[in-house]
Formats: structure tokens, sequence, C-alpha cells
């Protein structure tokens, strides 16, 4: 009775950690891409005076004219440039599915890398289209001849992420130069998910709308104020194709919910600084407590690491079934890639939690378990063989690794 569409959708591999992370009443959990610092409380007062206030009803499509001046304000000052049109979205999530609904048509090619956000090959493939990875392996940085490589004639769009998820990385000028260059030739609209773009740590942070005008930028304030259960995104770009986008949220999302749009109209500019630089430690943390058993690549923005599997010719998917029995949770590689030899980690957990997850992580590289040594380095990413929330009962109940311990979250 479904639709031949959903044949190319899998569970994804995040979900699945995360519904097995709400089932465990204690584990080290580096699967979910979230901060974990509480709302601003500005925010949250903003928020409470909004709903108080009957801000509770639809609001314009696009987004409440307060709102998207402040986005067009901050866009302006942070860019310094005048985005031809802006709307509110549900998410970047949101502005993905809309922009894909808008572009893609059965045949149609969407350039990406290999690795890339999980929703963006979904959605490619359930509008029609056909997503075509460009290779970033080992290091996770654009080649241009790599991205030149893989446009056709069926091209209709380049899809990027700076910075990453998931493995952090951030595109500077030279870059973004190269994706416009590309784009240009051959009269392309590159497609920009910029949502991590307040956590950037070691250069500052550009878009790619300042490099190429022909670009629809997606951002928004969930990451930034740890509020991703708020969806609240919005895209700047094009006038034309904002507003098919703004038409089809009216029998989609309808709108971003009223009170949250309220709340952030006066509080865009929130300074996050303290926040970011507690991240930039955590990196450090991170990528100095890994880089000697792991090949892993230090981040340069958003609060991920995609290491490789210190365990020669066995998937990542084997890794993080092993970690998840010492109640470590991660994400396998292929469900974010065409390959499964990496493992996503959030390094954005209490300092606590992050030192319990390296000497897990670090035990687990030195003392591999037994296993079939079967090589699984290139898989089509069809979901992840993992346990679900139903098999919590045969995780053991307390683990020990060296000299950390695990206690409850």
């Amino acid at each position: 009775m479904f639709a031949s569409r959903i044949k190319t959708l899998r569970t994804s591999g995040i979900r699945k950690i995360f519904n097995l992370a709400a089932s465990m009443e204690s584990c080290i959990d580096m699967s979910i891409g979230q901060p974990r610092f509480d709302v601003p409380e500005p925010l949250v007062t903003a928020a409470k005076q909004a709903i108080q206030d009957g801000h509770n009803r639809y609001t314009p499509t696009g987004g409440i004219p307060e709102l998207k001046e402040a986005v067009t304000g901050l866009i302006r000052e942070h860019l310094g440039l005048e985005p031809e049109a802006v709307m509110i979205t549900s998410g970047v999530s949101g502005g993905v599915v809309l922009a894909c609904l808008a572009l893609v048509e059965p045949g149609d090619e969407v350039i990406m890398p290999d690795p890339h956000f999980v929703i963006y090959r979904a959605l490619v493939e359930l509008c029609g289209g056909v997503p075509v990875f460009f290779d970033t392996y080992p290091d996770f940085k654009l080649r241009r001849e790599e991205l030149e490589s893989r446009v056709t004639a069926k091209t209709k769009f380049i899809l990027i992420n700076s910075p990453q998820n998931p493995t952090g990385t951030c595109y500077g000028p030279t870059e973004l130069e190269q994706i416009a260059e590309v784009a240009g030739a051959h009269d392309l609209l590159v497609v920009s998910d910029e949502i991590y773009n307040r956590f950037v740590y070691d250069i500052p942070a550009r878009s790619m709308l300042q490099f190429y005008p022909k670009t629809l930028m997606l951002s928004g304030f969930t990451k930034a104020f740890a509020m991703p259960g708020w969806r609240l995104g919005h895209a700047a770009g094009p006038s034309d194709l904002i507003d098919v986008m703004e038409t089809l949220q009216q029998f989609t999302f309808i709108c971003a919910p009223a009170p949250l749009q309220k709340a952030c109209a006066s509080c865009v500019d929130l300074d996050i600084t303290p926040h970011v630089e507690q991240y930039r430690r955590k990196r450090d943390r991170a990528y100095d407590g890994l880089c000697e058993r792991f090949e892993v690549t230090n981040p340069g923005g958003a609060f991920y690491m995609f290491a490789k599997v210190p365990w020669p010719g066995r998937s990542a998917t084997e890794f993080v079934a092993a970690a998840i029995e010492r109640r470590l949770l991660l994400v396998p590689g292929n469900a974010f890639s065409t390959r499964d030899t990496h493992f996503r980690l959030c390094f954005g957990i209490p300092d606590n939690e992050l030192e319990v997850g390296i000497a897990i992580l670090n035990e687990l590289a030195a003392h591999p378990p037994a296993g079939t040594g079967k090589t699984t380095a290139k898989t089509e990413t069809d979901g992840v063989d993992l346990p679900d929330a139903d098999d919590k009962k045969d995780l053991p109940e307390e683990h020990q690794t060296g000299s950390a311990s695990f206690a409850a979250k």
C-alpha cells in the first residue's frame, strides 16, 4: 500500500542510537549532535512571555516580519551583504526538505560530499533524484578536480555543509572560492547548510553566500542556542527560489512555531562566545586523547569527530556495536557515507563523561574483541545493524575501563 518512493528510505542510524540512548539508564552518549548547555535565559524568558501574550497561533508562512528583519540584519552585519530574500523554516532540515521539493525532479543529480549529513541523500532520493558524491576521504578536504569531475548535464545543484556534520571540517576562503568557480562555470545553484556557523574554532566563519550569489544559505538558531527541539531555521537566497519554498511551506510545515519565532526575534545576536570557548577545549581534549590510537582529523568546527576504526579489515558497525556493549554510544560511518570505515562521536558532552568516553575508545583500540575479520570497508548506506531499544536487556549492567568506571548520567 506504500508509495514506491518509500523504498529508498532507511531508518536513520542516528535516530536508532537516539532511541537506544533513551532506553538506557546508564550510558555515555557521544552519538547525538546537540549542545548540552542550557538555553540562554533571555530566550527562555522571551518564550514564556510570548506564550503568555498569546503568540500561539499561525504566523505568516515565511515567518513573522520582526524575525525576518532580525535575520536580514544579522546577515547584513556578519556577512556584509543584503540577501535577496529571507524566510523562516522549521529548522535547517525543513529548509532542505523545501529546497529539494522545489528543485529536484526524477533523474536530476545533486552533488554532495562523502561523508555527508544523513538527510541529504534520503531527501534527494525521495524526490526521485540521484545523489552524486565527491570523495573527501581521508582528510575530508575539498578537492576542486574531484568536485568538478562529478558535474554532468543532469546536475541540478551542489549541496555543501560547513562546518560539516559528521566530520567537523570547515571550508575556508580557498575552498569556497573553488566551489564558486565550479558552480559558476556550469551555472549551478549551491545549497549551503551553515547551521554550525557559530561553532568555529580556528579560522573566521565564512559563508558560501559571500563568495557566490547563486547560493541558498540555510542556517538557524537551534544549535547555537542549544534548542534543537524548537525547530527554528532560516533560508536566504534568490527571491524566486524563496518564493517557491514559501508556497511549499504552506502545504507542508505551515509555519515555524509561533511563540518561538517571537522569542528569537529579539535574541538573534546573543553572545555564546563562552560556550564556543568551552567547546574548543572539549575539542582539544578529545583530539589529544584519541590521536595516538586513532586516525582522526582535528575538526575546525561543529562538535564532531569522524574517526577511522583502528581494527584493520573490520567495519565501523562492528566497532560501534562493541562500544555499545560498554555503554558508549556512537554512530557508525555508514549512516553518513558510502563507506563504513569511520564512526562519528560528539565531544559536546560533560567533561567527566568525555573522559570516560575517551578511555573506553582507547581500550577498544588497544584490545579489539574477537570477530569475523571480514572486511566491510566499502559498503552502501543501507542502514546499520545495531541493537534496538528493545535489546537493552542484553546490555551489561556495568562496565569498567581502566581507571574510569560508568556512573549513571
